[in-house]
């Protein structure tokens, strides 16, 4: 990673702190109030060079949920807190992430990190050199069509990131995240 992109990462992420402690306060409230089970969630994911890192992320499933992939849930509403479908349509469940930033374990702009036992897409992003990248908070896949993508085209847009990839293309992705997350666009529950 770029000094430079660094740079802007650790910046931006207390920024974002600052401006934002009060509502993930109050959003903290929320979860604990509406379910049972710890505040945050945090899922093992495969980072730069597919090392394991723990990343956090407001808690938006009942605690019995199976440690799979959204879309791999017979019936993902079923597992959903009160809250839960509300967070993860506006993407705040992901505010806690700004922690995994700050570590460096993650940038704004990358490849979003894979679960642990996503095999399948681990071995593509390896075969491809996508996993010499820090994993992102959002990415180029995320802004073409984020959890409706198959994986061997999510992999596609991850390696057009990797091989394009610049400060001022990191910039158009952040603005295109903010109108995608606005519009709620391509978020399954």
């Amino acid at each position: 990673m770029s000094l430079q992109k660094r740079v802007f990462d650790v910046s931006m992420a207390i920024l974002l702190l600052v401006i934002m402690g009060v509502p993930m306060i109050m959003i903290a409230l929320l979860v604990k109030l509406t379910s049972t089970g710890p505040l945050l969630y945090w899922s093992d994911r495969v980072g730069r060079n597919n090392s394991i890192f723990r990343m956090p992320k407001y808690r938006t499933m009942k605690i019995d949920t199976p440690e799979v992939a959204t879309h791999l849930l017979g019936n993902p509403e079923h597992y959903l807190t009160p809250i839960g479908g509300f967070l993860r349509k506006s993407s705040l469940d992901e505010l806690p992430q700004l922690i995994s930033v700050l570590k460096g374990d993650m940038s704004f702009v990358g490849p979003r990190p894979a679960l642990f036992n996503q095999d399948d897409l681990i071995e593509l992003r390896t075969a491809k050199s996508i996993h010499v990248l820090t994993p992102g908070l959002t990415g180029w896949a995320q802004i073409n069509g984020r959890d409706e993508l198959p994986i061997p085209v999510k992999v596609e847009y991850d390696e057009y990131y990797l091989k394009r990839r610049s400060f001022l293309f990191d910039l158009q992705i952040l603005f295109m995240t903010i109108l995608k997350v606005m519009l709620s666009e391509g978020v399954k529950h």
